[in-house]
């Protein structure tokens, strides 16, 4: 019988077994590939799966480093989408409280129809 590409041939680690390395790996600051072929895993990337789920976050951290200036660009950015944020905000406002007026208006002038209102008056705008 043939063996699929990937089939795991059914060996499974204890948990203790998993968290053994994954310290062993981060205490003594051992590359992946030496660990697996020490325990005998299989997998290439399977120390490393088991390092981001049991570990302690200190293997494979990825540490950005900024110029002040590109501290100062993210900042800005920042500040300029939390500012389109509050104008979109202050938009939908606006567009919500003018349906409403319009519909109120549209209600006491006795028209019906405040979409075919709304389309006919549309080009009509008062100074």
């Amino acid at each position: 019988m043939a063996t699929r590409l990937g089939q795991n041939h059914g060996i499974r680690y204890s948990e203790a077994f998993k968290i053994a390395v994954v310290r062993e790996v981060e205490g003594q600051e051992m590359p992946y590939e030496q660990v697996r072929r020490k325990y005998g895993i299989r997998g290439s990337a399977t120390v490393q799966k088991w390092v981001r789920k049991y570990g302690n976050g200190t293997r494979g951290e990825r540490i950005r480093v900024e110029t002040p200036e590109e501290i100062n660009q993210t900042e800005q950015l920042k500040r300029r989408v939390r500012a389109l944020e509050r104008a979109l905000a202050d938009a939908n406002i606006d567009l919500v409280l003018e349906r409403a007026y319009t519909k109120l208006a549209c209600e006491r002038a006795g028209i019906q129809d405040v979409e075919g209102f709304k389309k006919k008056h549309r080009g009509a705008q008062l100074t």
